[in-house]
């Protein structure tokens, strides 16, 4: 049985793919004190396994790879916080975001019957929208520029937001999770702070949150919520941008800032904390931030080969309900 540091013994690989390297060559399984060294099926996280503990490598589609300790987690009680991914998590928009990424690599091709495959649905969902650009210049397009595509993006993904806000637009682009609003108020009843995690940009993030607690009858998300935190604002020619497309999930510092500064918990009171995903770049960037990840069916978790991440996979809110317990 093969045993990981700060992930546990597997009975079998789980989705991970064993390397005799990391991709940069800088371990290598063997040498140096490296027992082994596995990447995510996605090849977005690589593990660097030690006798005592291991590091995770982040891919960077952009050319800024990153090294983080994976820590040990472990859920303890009393629990303080939840924390909650937006996309296919709390809102099934996926498919739509999946769409505007289509239509974007078809313009950048002139070819308005383009679609995307199969094979590329891990690769533009869960991660940044400059990634998700880049991976489809690369396969599709790579004659073009990650700045042509992004203006393209932000044309079709302004159009079609402006329109769903105005109550026009794809009438399927943003449906509430089933449950979401039970196990939002429940949350709310046991005294439990809330924090919403998004690597997507504000100005798409924040009219799903909106169009989706209309739908609840929640009232005004930014009052519902102890703190929601985002990519922040698009670099664009003539405005001022963040820093969230360079350091987007599978990377900790959105959920390490919702955490840490949104909700005030401290770092060493991070196993009070559990983070909830539906996209193995999501599990990755809880486990790297320190918290236990709880994985949601539906997504990409098994996919991209990230469950061994996972403290539970539940198939639905119900299920969260009963893994934290009372």
């Amino acid at each position: 049985m093969l045993t990981i540091p700060a992930i546990g013994s597997l009975p079998n690989l789980a989705g991970l793919i064993p390397l005799s390297a990391s991709s940069d060559g800088l371990f290598r399984a063997g040498e140096h004190g490296v027992v082994t060294v596995f990447a995510t099926g996605d090849r977005k996280v690589e593990f660097i396994s030690f006798a005592d503990h291991t590091l995770a490598r982040v891919a960077s589609a952009l050319g800024y790879p990153a090294y983080y300790p994976l820590l040990p987690d472990g859920m303890e009680r009393p629990l303080q916080a939840v924390l909650m991914d937006l996309d296919g998590t709390s809102v099934r928009s996926e498919s739509f975001w999946i769409w505007i990424i289509q239509q974007t690599t078809a313009s950048l091709l002139g070819n308005p019957r383009f679609e995307l495959e199969q094979a590329d649905q891990a690769y533009v969902s869960g991660h940044s929208v400059s990634e998700h650009l880049q991976y489809c210049i690369q396969k599709y397009c790579p004659g073009r520029t990650l700045e042509e595509a992004r203006r393209h993006y932000f044309e079709h993904a302004r159009r079609e937001m402006t329109a769903i806000l105005q109550g026009g637009g794809r009438a399927d682009a943003f449906r509430p999770a089933a449950g979401l609003k039970e196990f939002l108020l429940e949350l709310k009843g046991r005294g439990l702070k809330i924090g919403l995690v998004t690597s997507g940009l504000y100005e798409k993030a924040w009219p799903e949150i909106v169009a989706a607690f209309r739908t609840l009858a929640l009232g005004d998300p930014a009052d519902f919520y102890d703190a929601i935190i985002s990519a922040g604002f698009a670099l664009r020619p003539g405005q001022a941008g963040t820093l969230g497309e360079l350091s987007p999930k599978p990377h900790p510092w959105l959920y390490a800032e919702t955490c840490r500064l949104g909700l005030d918990i401290a770092f060493d009171h991070r196993h009070h904390v559990v983070g909830i995903e539906d996209s193995g770049a999501g599990i990755c960037a809880i486990r790297l931030a320190g918290f236990t990840a709880i994985g949601m069916a539906g997504g990409n978790i098994l996919a991209s080969g990230t469950q061994p991440l996972c403290a539970a996979i539940c198939q639905s809110f119900e299920d969260v309900l009963d893994y934290l317990g009372n």
